[in-house]
């Protein structure tokens, strides 16, 4: 791929890789438009075409420590992860549409035996699994065996061959963060 800047170097795929924010400076004034204008094709969104440019660059600059100047040039990798950040972006639009069209065929919502609506159930079964992704391994699968599988400590000890005492550290300290987190979500106009 041919850089759309002539001010784009080889020694400044270098510079970027080792940390060089002026690097990165450089490199979002001369690619951001190329990538913004991929993302806008893709997801037909000028907000969520920029948003994808920004967090496309927020990943590259984040694991600048991956790339690797003589395995590529610079905008070649940038525009790899653009594409992920893309893809990331059109299969949330995808799921939050899923939602919609549940809370739309649910017709009015229906409370539960603990008052609880369907759509609001929903939304909190969305936002508990967006939560439990951010938690990372083995975190994750710890608290989906404790409450989803209803194992004890015991045998999420044994099934993941982990110690005792860590499936029980890791279970306070997730479901800590995780209240944390979802109180904040909660009080969220």
């Amino acid at each position: 791929m041919t850089p759309p800047s002539s001010e784009w170097t080889r020694r400044l795929d270098v510079d970027f890789s080792a940390g060089d924010e002026q690097a990165l400076a450089q490199a979002y004034r001369s690619f951001s438009p190329l990538v913004f204008s991929l993302a806008l094709r893709s997801l037909g969104d000028r907000s969520a075409a920029s948003d994808a440019t920004q967090e496309g660059f927020i990943r590259a600059w984040r694991f600048r420590a991956g790339y690797n100047p003589e395995a590529g040039s610079l905008p070649a990798w940038l525009l790899g992860i653009s594409r992920n950040v893309v893809s990331d972006a059109q299969s949330a639009r995808q799921k939050r549409n899923r939602i919609v069209h549940l809370a739309h065929t649910a017709g009015y919502p229906r409370a539960d035996e603990n008052g609880v609506d369907e759509i609001e159930s929903v939304a909190n079964r969305v936002v508990l699994d967006a939560e439990l992704e951010l938690l990372g391994e083995p975190q994750r699968s710890i608290l989906r065996l404790a409450f989803c599988e209803d194992l004890t400590h015991q045998q999420i000890s044994s099934r993941l061959d982990l110690p005792l005492g860590t499936v029980k550290s890791h279970i306070r300290r997730s479901l800590t963060a995780l209240r944390s987190r979802l109180e904040t979500w909660n009080a969220a106009p």
